[in-house]
């Protein structure tokens, strides 16, 4: 078993559904970070089975409607001199401003090529959001 050192002080991303980690590391672009960062995949987990998890030696501020949006059963653990001194679950956020793309391709902001389109949450459970402009239903 591979053994990772515990945090001095930064941020640990747990309870990542299993195969979510990567995509929650390239979104929050923790390649480019000049510290280090640990993805662990495949962890196990009592309450998953299987878990990924992230640790970043560092504090940065964390955009958490893409985090919410890739898994929104994380939670965030902030860390300071080797202890944990806050934590934070995430749930899907109720709105999502110039992250998703509509998938009416008849859509306005498909025609016209829009920035920042609002969405908003109508199904929590199924991660169902709908378009500012058409409604139409994108699930995550």
């Amino acid at each position: 078993m591979i053994n990772v050192s515990k945090l001095r002080e930064g941020i640990v991303i747990d309870h990542i559904r299993a195969g979510q980690g990567y995509k929650m590391f390239q979104q929050l672009g923790l390649d480019k970070l000049d510290c280090v960062v640990v993805l662990m995949r495949n962890v196990d987990s009592k309450r998953l089975g299987k878990k990924d998890l992230i640790k970043i030696e560092t504090n940065l501020d964390l955009d958490f409607n893409v985090l919410g949006l890739i898994d929104p059963n994380v939670t965030i653990s902030y860390v300071k001199d080797g202890m944990q001194v806050g934590k934070k679950k995430l749930s899907p956020p109720d709105k999502v401003v110039g992250i998703l793309k509509c998938k009416n391709p008849l859509c306005i902001s498909n025609q016209e090529h829009l920035d920042n389109v609002t969405f908003r949450l109508i199904d929590p459970e199924g991660l169902s959001y709908a378009c500012e402009y058409c409604d139409k239903q994108t699930q995550l």
